[in-house]
């Protein structure tokens, strides 16, 4: 979620759809599929994760080929590093939930979506 100053110097946060999804695309994504594969970046995942997420498994991973797959983390931070190294070595079919599972949480009302949000509790193990 690549932030910039503006002008005045106030912080502004842009969406990059070469490196980004929005939590509205891959929830569409998830719903109608096909899903893409979904990969929690996190060092140390806690609290909610998305359903059927696999664990990054480090840094010597690299996503399958002719796949769509999506890195998230709690708010961006962690996976953009990720996604933007991953990307330069040639693999088009990776990006990022823009705003992570915060933003994704926030933006997913169920009252408007419907009781499936595709969010679960993490479970450890």
């Amino acid at each position: 979620m690549p932030t910039f100053l503006r002008p005045d110097n106030k912080p502004m946060v842009q969406f990059d759809p070469l490196i980004e999804v929005s939590p509205f695309a891959l929830f569409k994504r998830l719903k109608e599929g096909p899903a893409p594969l979904l990969v929690d970046v996190r060092s140390a995942p806690e609290g909610r994760t998305l359903d059927g997420a696999v664990a990054y498994p480090g840094e010597s991973w690299e996503p399958p080929e002719n796949t769509d797959t999506v890195l998230f983390d709690l708010d961006g931070t962690e996976a953009e590093p990720i996604v933007r190294r991953l990307q330069a070595a040639g693999h088009e079919r990776l990006r990022m939930l823009f705003g992570g599972l915060e933003l994704y949480e926030f933006a997913l009302d169920p009252e408007v979506v419907g009781e499936q949000t595709f969010l679960a509790d993490f479970e450890d193990g």
